[in-house]
């Protein structure tokens, strides 16, 4: 049992000591009773002092006495001990960040409490290697357990951990909005905002733009909304709705294209009291109730994103895939059912007869700022040259939506992004907000 209470007190003591030094009334700062690294290493110090070689077997013993087995033996106990005091500065250092204190006559403390730590192991009895492995994970393993149960008074201390966290450079923050973004636009913490937007008395059109996110930079994005202002667009234009624009920016649960998609077609959840089974109505199926003729458009093929397991069950009658289809073309497609029902048709995509003219709602996930992007190998693109491929091809599909929600007033356009370009190099999504999206409601 001393061969274990040892170690504990002596890790205890380097760990502890510390914190005694900087104790302040009042001071709320959660300590662990002994430091994991100190006693995992004190443990493995007197193994390599002691039990490293086993003197019952002869050639043990003639290896044993060997001097450059006993050289090596130094050497790795110098190595442990200075591991064991780099560990301790360590831990010292992260209470005086808490407090905003120098090191100073402090640094004393460390080298006083190992120097005390290794004297106390010096005659102990060691553990063979296989014990030593079996305690320190079961040392792991109760910490975490009476966590759980009291985190209030943890059992360990984790000092290199914490270490790396306070030190390590610390990423842009992506998740939160900035004040003077949320002061300027429309700001909805929900993924599902499509149901708001949608207007039953007329024709919709719901596009998901691919890869289109916030910029952190305020002027990056604003340039964005410039495109629908050129064509004519503007936030409270017209007292009828056209012309009109209204901007915000709202949350997304993923990151992913699929989960956006269904996000943005989703008309409403429920789940049940009983069972706990989320029912999920979407809005193709309920507008189709109400008259409307469905449709889906994007320029990929069927199995992209699994669609072709879900599209038609969720209301969508008309579905037009296409490999060999970009969005100029489907541009095209969604203007001829938009023209048809203008003029008093309904447009059949498989090319029928005209039929009696119904409301139309209809659905496009774009694909010309998809990653990676067209033309470019994703492995060697620069990030000058995507500052200047990435904004080209958002642009040229804000133009499109744009010039096809002017040229039909009469149609509400729900354009929202997908998420930021999560595939495009590291670098260039941190230039992005995470999980934050723009939405742009046009007529």
């Amino acid at each position: 049992m001393n061969r274990l209470l040892y170690p504990l007190v002596a890790s205890a003591l380097i760990t502890i000591a510390p914190f005694l030094i900087t104790f302040e009334n009042g001071q709320d700062i959660v300590r662990g009773i002994f430091g994991y690294s100190e006693f995992a290493l004190l443990l493995l110090f007197v193994w390599v002092k002691v039990g490293a070689c086993h003197p019952e077997r002869s050639v043990k013993r003639e290896v044993e006495g060997s001097r450059a087995v006993k050289v090596l033996r130094i050497a790795a106990m110098g190595i442990i001990v200075v591991a064991m005091l780099v560990v301790a500065f360590m831990d010292l250092s992260n209470l005086l960040a808490i407090k905003g204190w120098d090191m100073s006559w402090r640094a004393v403390v460390p080298v006083a409490t190992c120097g005390l730590a290794v004297t106390m192991m010096w005659k102990i009895p060691a553990f063979s290697f296989p014990t030593i492995n079996l305690i320190v994970f079961v040392s792991l393993v109760f910490h975490l357990a009476a966590y759980n149960f009291y985190p209030a008074q943890p059992v360990a201390q984790f000092p290199v951990v914490e270490y790396l966290a306070r030190t390590a450079p610390k990423p842009v923050e992506r998740k939160v909005l900035r004040e003077e973004f949320k002061a300027k636009y429309a700001v909805m913490d929900t993924a599902i905002v499509t149901p708001g937007f949608l207007d039953t008395t007329r024709s919709n059109v719901l596009v998901l733009v691919e890869s289109w996110g916030i910029p952190l930079d305020n002027q990056a994005f604003d340039a964005e909304l410039q495109i629908f202002r050129d064509v004519g667009f503007a936030e409270g234009k017209d007292s009828d709705g056209f012309g009109r624009m209204q901007v915000g920016v709202h949350s997304r649960m993923y990151s992913r294209t699929r989960t956006a998609e269904r996000e943005d077609l989703v008309y409403s959840l429920r789940r049940d009291s009983v069972t706990r089974r989320r029912d999920t109505t979407f809005t193709p199926n309920v507008l189709a109730g109400l008259g409307y003729e469905t449709y889906f458009f994007v320029g990929l093929d069927s199995a992209v994103q699994w669609r072709h397991k879900y599209i038609r069950n969720i209301g969508f009658k008309n579905v037009n895939w296409g490999t060999g289809c970009k969005d100029e073309c489907i541009v095209q497609k969604m203007d001829s059912v938009l023209n048809a029902t203008a003029v008093g048709l309904s447009y059949d995509s498989a090319g029928g007869d005209s039929t009696q003219a119904r409301k139309v709602f209809a659905a496009w996930t774009t694909t010309e700022s998809k990653f990676p992007l067209k033309d470019v190998d994703p492995y060697r693109i620069s990030m000058a040259d995507l500052e200047v491929l990435y904004p080209a091809a958002i642009e040229k599909t804000l133009k499109r939506v744009a010039d096809l929600a002017r040229k039909h007033p009469e149609v509400r356009f729900i354009v929202q992004g997908d998420h930021e370009p999560i595939l495009s190099p590291l670098p260039f999504q941190e230039r992005f907000y995470k999980r934050w999206t723009p939405y742009v409601v046009l007529n």
